[in-house]
């Protein structure tokens, strides 16, 4: 650059300047009412390049941004085709997961029973051979009643047990005829009052805390959905968690995980068509099928520790200020922003100072489940799961859209009107949103 040249501002791609992203003026005061004049001249039609497309979803309370002009991507297949190519690849012998992917990625159609078997897939809980199928469900499922036994007993229970092991093992001794008169064993720290660390009333005292925890946030779990006010939903749901806390003790449960089950927990169990479609589907592997819907919750268990794997590190407090944590998560997030829309990010965390904790914090750790209504988050999580980049990557890209989306909002706003916006988000249409953040794809900031 020249000395005392104007340096020049970096331009942004253009679709990030077309009108579909603006919001609607708001409106004006209402003016007195001219006398009417003639009928105008008809006007043109429509370019029907800006027109959406004629199947495109739209959002029910039409707030503006992306909801009122939807033309950003090209109608997708139709539903019935859609179902038509999951069920070709689903019923191969050994499942092309890179064809699965990219099918989920269009969003699995709902009434046909197919997202249980799919997230199941690319979650990596079913293996992608048909014919290990049956053997693989029987081990999880069997392993996960063992840890039911195990880890969900009450300490009363395990008590009795090892006094029932002592007296059989002092009437073994007594069979034996050793000649020695046995003493009474008294297992010292086994009492409700004992401070042994290995007492399993101790262990049972402390972890309270964290059950009562699960049990408060359970109940607080989509209120308004009918599925999750029945009390099988919410012991499922306690069960699962507190099982994942005294399995996983560097992270234990982490206030907010009852909403990443919720999903997984609602697709095995509650399928529209999983006991017609989906078994005639999968008629080879009638074993597994017989009691998909009594196996939820295990195969709701082993794929929330599938999922959470990919973003445990989010959930680890020690690592919060690590190069893996969240705070760095978020970071990532707000390079992105910078790297799309350098003039949306200027005016959040330069000038607004608007700092993306205090909204993507939530966004992020949640999976977006508090931020759509559920069934949209079911299609969101369709692209989650399928995208070859991974959850983590495409979590990002599609907070990353989000913020796009009501980018014209944000300029005019606040750190108030901002900050408010962000952190009730206004409803969109998915697909749109999807289709934005397909367009961010590229290497994430680092």
């Amino acid at each position: 650059m020249a000395d005392g040249a104007t340096p020049r501002r970096k331009s942004v791609p253009d679709w990030l300047n077309n009108p579909i992203w603006s919001a609607p003026p708001p409106p004006a005061p209402p003016q007195p009412q001219p006398p009417p004049s003639p009928l105008p001249p008809p006007q043109p039609p429509r370019d029907p390049l800006h027109a959406p497309p004629p199947n495109a979803p739209r959002d029910g309370d039409g707030d503006g941004d992306g909801s009122d002009d939807d033309g950003a991507g090209a109608a997708g297949p139709s539903r019935a085709h859609l179902v038509a190519e999951f069920k070709l690849a689903l019923e191969r012998k050994v499942v092309d997961l890179a064809e699965l992917r990219r099918l989920a990625c269009q969003g699995v159609p709902d009434a046909a029973g197919l997202r249980p078997v799919v997230w199941k897939l690319l979650l990596g809980y079913l293996p992608t051979d048909h014919a290990v199928w049956p053997y693989e469900l029987e081990k999880k499922r069997s392993q996960y009643s063992a840890f039911k036994d195990e880890l969900l007993v009450n300490p009363s229970e395990v008590t009795r047990r090892m006094e029932e092991m002592t007296v059989s093992k002092r009437e073994e001794q007594n069979a034996e005829g050793t000649g020695v008169l046995p003493r009474a064993e008294i297992v010292q720290d086994e009492h409700p009052l004992s401070l042994g660390k290995t007492s399993v009333w101790n262990q049972y005292f402390q972890e309270s805390e964290i059950v009562e925890q699960i049990d408060r946030d359970v109940k607080r779990t989509h209120p308004e959905m009918q599925f999750f006010n029945g009390d099988s939903s919410d012991s499922s749901l306690k069960r699962i968690l507190t099982i994942f806390a005294k399995l996983n003790p560097g992270i234990r449960y982490v206030q907010g995980m009852n909403e990443v089950l919720a999903p997984l927990y609602y697709v095995f169990k509650n399928d529209p068509d999983e006991s017609h479609a989906y078994n005639r589907l999968m008629l080879r592997c009638s074993v597994l099928l017989t009691c998909e819907q009594a196996s939820a919750e295990a195969d709701a268990f082993f794929c929330f520790v599938e999922l959470l794997s990919g973003f445990r590190d989010n959930f680890c407090k020690q690592l919060d200020n690590s190069v893996v944590g969240i705070r760095s998560t978020i970071t990532r997030l707000s390079q992105l922003l910078k790297k799309h829309d350098e003039e949306l990010w200027r005016h959040l965390e330069v000038v607004t100072k608007v700092n993306p904790q205090f909204y993507a914090f939530r966004w992020i750790t949640l999976l977006l489940t508090q931020e759509f209504k559920f069934r949209d988050c079911l299609h969101l999580w369709d692209t989650l799961l399928g995208d070859p980049e991974g959850p983590q990557a495409t979590l990002l890209r599609i907070c990353c859209a989000m913020l796009i989306l009501v980018r014209r909002r944000l300029l005019a706003g606040d750190f108030t009107a901002n900050l408010k916006l962000l952190q009730s988000y206004p409803p969109t249409n998915i697909d749109h949103l999807l289709h934005i953040a397909n367009k961010l794809r590229g290497p994430l900031p680092y």
